[in-house]
């Protein structure tokens, strides 16, 4: 399978396409911002048909979990399920176009930071599975004069 990422401020799935906005960025903060990633799965013919579980983790630069802050310090993760259908008049053989928007509502980091989210699809991960960016640091306060 194939997977392409791109993180973006909002994603919408229509008519089986995507529609990106302020898509392609890899910096922002250290404000809290909206997030989400626009996902298009390539799934190979052979694995259409069934249910494809999908979880998406978000990591820092030493590849350990970020914490919600907000729900009792458990690792952010979000996660959900895709079916591949092969369409009626496809050709045998051709890899079937899955979009898959995820809101990832407002995300708040430590700033300064650089992480990832990493995604795996029944439980498989790949390297080139991932979408990484940086928060940047909090301005200096003025020095007092």
């Amino acid at each position: 399978m194939r997977v392409t990422m791109l993180l973006a401020d909002a994603v919408r799935v229509a008519v089986g396409k995507l529609y990106i906005l302020g898509g392609g960025w890899s910096i922002t903060g250290p404000e809290p911002v909206p997030m989400a990633i626009a996902i298009k799965f390539d799934v190979p013919w052979h694995e259409a048909g069934r249910d494809h579980e999908w979880e998406l983790s978000l990591l820092d630069a030493d590849g350990r979990p970020v914490l919600c802050a907000a729900h009792d310090e458990h690792p952010v993760r979000h996660a959900g399920s895709f079916h591949a259908h092969r369409p009626r008049d496809a050709r045998p053989g051709i890899s079937l176009d899955v979009p898959l928007a995820v809101d990832l509502g407002t995300v708040t980091v430590p700033p300064g930071g650089r992480y990832v989210w990493k995604l795996t699809v029944d439980g498989v991960g790949q390297e080139s599975w991932q979408v990484a960016f940086t928060c940047r640091p909090t301005p200096a306060a003025p020095a007092a004069e």
